[in-house]
């Protein structure tokens, strides 16, 4: 049951987790079809309640959560909240835009900090490990599109678990992403 799970986050995140990370809420077999014992189905955990906030798809501009919100500009997500993140590119991430996950109780087990595209340059590392020492703080720096990835993943797992993402400034899109796209505006504007 976990290499399954596995196998499907790895395909997740190598396909439709980039941009929309979405689906319908429960896939499985048409009625009459295979009713024994191993029987697969699959639950989309950006579409269950109970699992929290999760990050649908991002944009230059901003985040779409599962609940259908949209926030401009970086984030710091939870499993339950979220809030703005007044910090614009790698560069203005210092000791005091993180000083928020010092005061936080209990301790976080992660913080999974999405730092935009990636980077060639990893001097900006040099700037976070102290601050990581010096506050027991456990972090987990990708670029966005893969920090979305593992935010999700780690909050359905339960953890401890704060994300801090900065916007990416290039978004490269596919085919799917474009009829997802005019499919999600057509619902929108559709009248009954």
């Amino acid at each position: 049951m976990f290499k399954q799970s596995v196998s499907l986050f790895k395909l997740a995140t190598n396909h439709t987790i980039r941009r929309f990370l979405y689906g319908s809420k429960k896939l499985s077999a048409p009625p009459g079809a295979y009713e024994g014992e191993g029987k697969t189905t699959v639950n989309i955990l950006n579409n269950e309640d109970e699992v929290g906030l999760m990050i649908n798809g991002f944009s230059q501009a901003g985040f779409r959560l599962n609940n259908d919100l949209t926030i401009l500009g970086s984030v710091v997500i939870f499993p339950k909240s979220v809030l703005s993140w007044n910090v614009g590119d790698i560069n203005e991430i210092t000791d005091e835009s993180l000083s928020l996950f010092t005061i936080l109780e209990p301790k976080l087990d992660i913080i999974v900090l999405g730092i935009g595209d990636p980077q060639k340059d990893f001097s900006f590392y040099k700037k976070i490990v102290p601050f990581a020492r010096k506050h027991k703080l456990t972090f987990e720096i990708l670029p966005t599109e893969q920090a979305c990835a593992t935010f999700n993943f780690l909050s359905s797992e339960g953890r401890h678990v704060a994300g801090a993402l900065i916007p990416p400034q290039t978004v490269v899109t596919t085919e799917d992403d474009v009829l997802q796209t005019k499919l999600r505006y057509q619902n929108l504007y559709e009248r009954e």
